[in-house]
């Protein structure tokens, strides 16, 4: 008897065995299907319900059913695709209809572990799958001599231990996650209220800066009325200048006179002194053994001997101090009338200080020495401008006002900038719950070879040479976002799975190409970890990264969950 009639008629014994005890299932059925094989003498193909076949026909190594739920524990209608559609149009009834497998493999039980799903291409294929049927039960029928021993007590037991660790990890993973979240929103809190306190500032910032605005203008039509006006009396700045020099040498003029007095007195005192002291010298007995007023004789012979030069210049400077001390009503050698009524075509302030070439020669000298003191007092009072800037520049008032609307005005532009870079790092994507925020600027790295390669979260990715210092750009943050990458599945599939990835883009220019770009993308783990780093083009990088920052689950955290503290 050949093999496949061998085959054939063990398929046929099982199944025949299966369809009269109704409460078992056939093999390769997973407990979820069991209905669909269960309570009828005729099986109904499941995704097909108008074709009904003897129940003896399931596991009899031929497909009847277009989506080979007839043949759960053969490999007969293995060349059904599970994930594309097919067309089956030798099918009576059944012609241009879209069909798929409608059971995800074949079931093995693996008592002792867990139980998994088998693509029906690799049931009795000579080659014992432990991954996925510890039992061996996909190599049922033997061939070729292929006996898999049952091995899911030692490989459960494995698997149990690793999934404890595994388990460990990730509720640690889980911890951190959390960490994250709160830290991220307790950031993103900060970012939103610095957001509400600049817009305050700014508002602020712009009445200030309009009412500096106003008191320039006021100060400005202030400035331009002295002008015109000249303070009522005149016709110009130079009359208003005149009238406050005029104040300033009464000052000076009052000030002297009551100096004058107070020399005049004094003078009279020393004379005083003198004569007393002469009277002593001239009484006093030279055999009377006094050594102090021996001492306070010689002592005025000394000064009396000293000759008194004075007189001439005292007299000079007295007929001057009388030219100074004139009032009003005499001649003081000043028009005041003259320079009240003049005209201030050419607004030049500096005019005040040629008042000195009206006074006599006498004068001048003093004029000269107090001249500096007028000067000063007219420059901080805003009158007149420093004498090195321009005769046609504005006061000093002005220029104050000025100054301080220039100061407002950067302040608004300064709290302006702030504002919006705060409002656009608030709208960048960050991930979900905005993460990532608590990572940006963590730096980790991998040594590869010669090179170590480094990831700095939301910020740069490099390739650095582990000995010596050069460094090279593999990019710089670009944005958040996911790609597309193919895993195999526990039971042996490829599959495409969504993940989280940063990319990096605009790094240092290669030799005749592009500019450095990275893709890290990101995997659950207990650490912020580099596992391999890979050129899949010219100067297009991958690194594979896990971090607890994408783990499922969390997020409550984010949401301001109370968190429990852990029990020590």
């Amino acid at each position: 008897m050949k093999s496949s009639d061998l085959l054939l008629l063990l398929a046929t014994t099982v199944s025949t065995a299966q369809a009269s005890d109704k409460t078992a299932r056939p093999r390769g059925v997973g407990p979820e299907f069991a209905k669909f094989y269960q309570g009828s003498p005729t099986f109904t193909c499941i995704s097909n319900p108008s074709i009904q076949i003897p129940f003896s026909a399931v596991n009899d190594d031929f497909c009847d059913c277009p989506d080979g739920s007839d043949e759960p524990g053969t490999a007969a209608c293995a060349h059904i695709s599970r994930n594309s559609p097919q067309v089956v149009a030798d099918r009576p009834g059944n012609s241009d209809l879209d069909i798929a497998l409608a059971l995800p493999g074949f079931y093995c039980k693996n008592k002792g572990h867990k139980p998994s799903y088998i693509p029906f291409q690799r049931i009795n294929d000579g080659i014992c799958d432990y991954e996925q049927c510890c039992d061996g039960s996909d190599e049922w029928a033997r061939v070729g001599g292929t006996k898999c021993e049952d091995r899911c007590k030692e490989i459960g037991k494995q698997w149990r231990k690793h999934e404890e660790q595994r388990q460990k990890s990730m509720t640690a993973a889980l911890r951190k996650k959390k960490d994250l979240l709160v830290d991220a929103g307790r950031q993103q809190q900060e970012i939103e209220d610095h957001i509400v306190g600049l817009e305050a500032e700014v508002k602020g910032a712009e009445v200030k800066e309009e009412s500096l605005e106003a008191a320039l203008k006021t100060v400005q039509e202030q400035e331009r009325k002295v002008v015109r006006s000249g303070g009522g009396k005149g016709k110009g700045k130079v009359n208003a200048l005149a009238n406050l020099a005029k104040g300033r040498v009464d000052e000076l003029r009052n000030a002297l006179v009551d100096v004058r007095r107070q020399r005049d007195e004094t003078r009279e005192r020393v004379k005083e002194l003198e004569d007393i002291l002469a009277k002593v010298k001239v009484e006093y007995n030279p055999n009377f053994n006094d050594e102090g007023v021996k001492r306070a004789v010689r002592s005025y012979e000394d000064y009396a001997a000293r000759e008194d030069t004075t007189n001439g210049a005292n007299s000079a400077q007295d007929r001057d101090l009388d030219e100074i001390a004139k009032v009003d009503g005499e001649e003081s050698g000043v028009n005041w009338e003259h320079w009240e009524n003049e005209e201030d075509g050419c607004q030049n302030s500096d005019l005040i200080y040629k008042l000195a070439a009206y006074l006599p020669p006498s004068l001048v000298s003093f004029i000269e020495d107090k001249v500096v003191t007028v000067k000063s007092f007219l420059e901080e009072s805003g009158i007149v401008t420093k004498s090195d800037e321009d005769s046609s520049s504005e006061s000093k008032a002005v220029t104050q006002a000025r100054d301080a609307l220039k100061s407002a005005q950067d302040s608004v532009t300064d709290l302006k900038n702030k504002l919006r870079d705060q409002r656009a790092d608030l709208e960048t994507d960050y991930g979900p719950a905005s993460i990532f925020r608590a990572l940006k600027g963590l730096c980790i790295t991998q040594d590869a070879g010669e090179y170590t390669y480094e990831h700095c979260f939301l910020q740069s990715t490099k390739q650095n040479q582990r000995k010596g210092s050069n460094s090279v750009s593999m990019g710089k943050f670009s944005h958040v976002g996911t790609t597309s990458v193919e895993e195999v599945n526990e039971a042996g599939e490829v599959i495409s799975v969504d993940k989280t990835v940063i990319e990096y883009t605009r790094g240092q220019s290669c030799w005749n190409g592009p500019n450095r770009s990275t893709k890290v993308i990101l995997e659950c783990g207990e650490e912020n970890e580099i596992l391999k780093t890979a050129e899949d083009e010219k100067c297009v990088y991958s690194m594979r990264v896990t971090s607890p920052a994408v783990c499922a689950g969390g997020e409550e955290a984010a949401n301001g969950a109370p968190r429990s503290k852990d029990e020590l």
